[in-house]
């Protein structure tokens, strides 16, 4: 690694330790401003910024808002409630799958921020430490992401490893990622279970109970949205909502066997075996994936074939059409949906991924050449090390969407199969880590016993333990989930 070369990547790292110190918007702003850096600073030649995940995530961030802004969500979030107050004994159990299973449906984590108090009312009313069932029905809802149809890191996978001549549809991905979580939320879980000290033999928890105000937070109110009134119009919108995704669901595994009922139009794509560089008439010389981005048909280098739209269209097409019919037939508070927490954290997310992205992918494109240098022997005898790296990845980027945008094409140009990345996808969630999500702060917050933790020397909080049980579990059970599905020819 050569010095410019070094100080460039202090730049990246810099720019993203800022980033994640500040936070929300300022974390894709800040790397904007690391791109920058090295655009006029460095002259590194910019990279193509990732419009493909961006637009999918407003897509699915403008539906999932409409059904938030029509109800729909709050119905979700009853039946989820009366499932968990129905068996309280088993919340430990039940609140992981609930969060996982609500970000699977909607494809962001940012909707269980209702139903974590809930969580926490149960676990106090059962005699229950609400840090068994809060640490992990936190990390799960996080888990869910990449087992999630609509979810960015899933949608940015199956687009990214199309264009590296990996073609997998976002439910050949969710074949490997769904049992992988599953499989790590269920050991966690066995984790958590007896995790601590039981509420009745907690000294610190005994002590704040002989403060009468403290007894009265912690007791005297009861988290719930059963009392709320659902109008038929909030459940129009979940089923609006649910169609969507059984339609997306159905192209994808309609085209996983073959059938094409999508329409198809003609399109420029790279020869296989075809030159990578190209010098045109005017002396300028371009890469064939720019040719045919750009249309242009070269002979042995691009052509023209006929080619159904992607699921990256579908998904956007249909998320926006059920977005518009909450809006006319459900009576979605449109300045709700903008204000709502889906929009918010949504917004924040293509803000992250547009400025993280783009900032990662100028440095290694840049410098692709010598990372494969440097990283080829490791990665030719140890291919499921790159997990290792999305981990390390995510723990300073703070979203598995822009971890995969990032990382996935660096992982690709150095040789790495696409079913061994498949089979290691669950790693792109590491930012449980530094305890600074909002999902995992608000989690503290709504444990009225004080028992879920951010500790003193910050690494020792409530989440890291169940966090790397998961991620270390899914891992494993995803790379030999995907292999077997590699050598049964299925993927």
């Amino acid at each position: 690694m050569s010095v410019l070369m070094f100080v460039e990547l202090l730049v990246v790292l810099v720019a993203l330790w800022i980033g994640a110190r500040y936070g929300g918007l300022a974390l894709g702003a800040i790397s904007g401003m690391g791109l920058a850096i090295l655009v006029f600073g460095f002259h590194l030649k910019p990279s193509a910024p990732p419009t493909d995940v961006i637009y999918v995530i407003i897509a699915a961030v403008t539906c999932g808002s409409m059904l938030q802004a029509s109800g729909g969500m709050d119905w979700m979030i009853q039946i989820a409630e009366k499932i968990l107050r129905k068996h309280p004994d088993r919340i430990t159990l039940l609140a992981p799958f609930t969060t996982f299973f609500l970000t699977v449906l909607v494809g962001t984590g940012h909707v269980v921020y209702t139903i974590m108090p809930i969580i926490s009312d149960i676990a106090l009313k059962e005699g229950i430490r609400p840090e068994r069932p809060c640490s992990i029905a936190s990390i799960a809802s996080q888990i869910g992401i990449t087992c999630s149809p609509i979810a960015a890191a899933v949608v940015a996978f199956s687009a990214i490893s199309a264009e590296n001549g990996y073609h997998v549809s976002n439910i050949h991905i969710i074949m490997v990622t769904m049992p992988a979580c599953i499989c790590g939320i269920l050991m966690a879980v066995a984790y958590s279970w007896h995790r601590g000290v039981d509420l009745d033999k907690d000294p610190l928890f005994l002590e704040r109970l002989k403060n009468p105000m403290q007894r009265e937070y912690i007791y005297g109110k009861s988290a719930t949205v059963l009392d709320k009134k659902i109008e038929p119009e909030s459940k129009r919108a979940v089923y609006i909502f649910l169609v969507a995704l059984g339609i997306i669901v159905m192209f994808s595994i309609t085209s996983m066997m073959d059938i094409n009922l999508l329409p198809s139009f003609d399109q420029v794509q790279v020869v296989s075996g075809g030159a990578e560089q190209i010098t045109l008439a005017n002396g300028v010389t371009e890469s064939a994936k720019q040719l045919a981005k750009a249309g242009v048909v070269v002979a042995g280098v691009t052509e023209k074939v006929s080619e159904p739209i992607t699921m990256v269209i579908v998904i956007q097409i249909t998320m926006i059409a059920a977005a518009a019919l909450m809006a006319i037939f459900c009576k979605a508070k449109l300045k709700l949906a903008v204000s709502g927490t889906v929009w918010q954290s949504g917004m924040v997310a293509v803000v992250a991924i547009y400025g993280i992205a783009w900032m990662v992918n100028t440095y290694f494109d840049n410098y692709t050449p010598e990372i494969q240098a440097m990283l080829s022997d490791l990665v030719t005898a140890y291919p499921w090390t790159i997990a290792i790296v999305f981990f390390l990845a995510s723990v300073l980027i703070n979203s598995q969407g822009a971890v995969v945008v990032s990382m996935l094409p660096l992982a690709y140009s150095l040789g790495i199969e696409g079913w061994v990345l498949l089979g290691v996808l669950p790693s792109v969630y590491g930012y449980f880590f530094i305890p600074n999500y909002p999902s995992d702060i608000a989690t503290v917050n709504f444990d009225r016993s004080g028992t879920t933790v951010i500790g003193k020397y910050l690494f020792n909080h409530s989440f890291m333990i169940p966090g790397l049980i998961h991620v270390s579990t899914a891992t494993i059970v995803g790379y030999f989930v995907a292999y077997l599905f590699h050598m049964m020819g299925v993927i």
